[in-house]
């Protein structure tokens, strides 16, 4: 028979290796959608498509970005995925999502209308319509 003593160094090896197990990650939850315009055009290969998920609770200050996809290339509905942490998610805020296109670094078309999401009965999925923004 084994004294007790023997097993010590493997059970310190076991509490070790528990202790450096990193956490598992924060789950994470999403806001899908499409973005389009309703203008007959087809856009160049350079335009990029950028959508934005931010808390817009606060009037008078920036909205807090949570998340941005950038999208480039491909032809409307331009899909987009954005992450979020539920656990971070205040149900008394108000967040939305807006998109922006833009063709060489210009302006394009971009939402021009408030579009809710995740808390307050506003769904995860969207689908928002870009508008012309008048070329010089």
């Amino acid at each position: 028979m084994k004294p007790i003593f023997a097993l010590a160094p493997l059970a310190a090896l076991t509490i070790a290796g528990c202790a450096s197990m990193e956490p598992p990650p924060a789950a994470k939850a999403q806001v899908t959608g499409s973005v389009l315009y309703r203008e007959r055009i087809m856009l160049p290969p350079t335009a990029t498509v950028t959508v934005t998920l931010a808390d817009t609770s606060m009037m008078d200050a920036p909205a807090k970005v949570i998340d941005t996809q950038v999208l480039t290339g491909g032809s409307p509905p331009y899909k987009f995925t954005l992450n979020y942490d539920p656990a971070k998610i205040d149900p008394r805020h108000t967040y939305s999502v807006s998109a922006r296109i833009e063709v060489d670094g210009k302006l394009r078309f971009i939402t021009d209308t408030h579009t809710p999401v995740i808390t307050r009965g506003a769904p995860t999925h969207v689908e928002m319509i870009a508008v012309g923004v008048p070329q010089r």
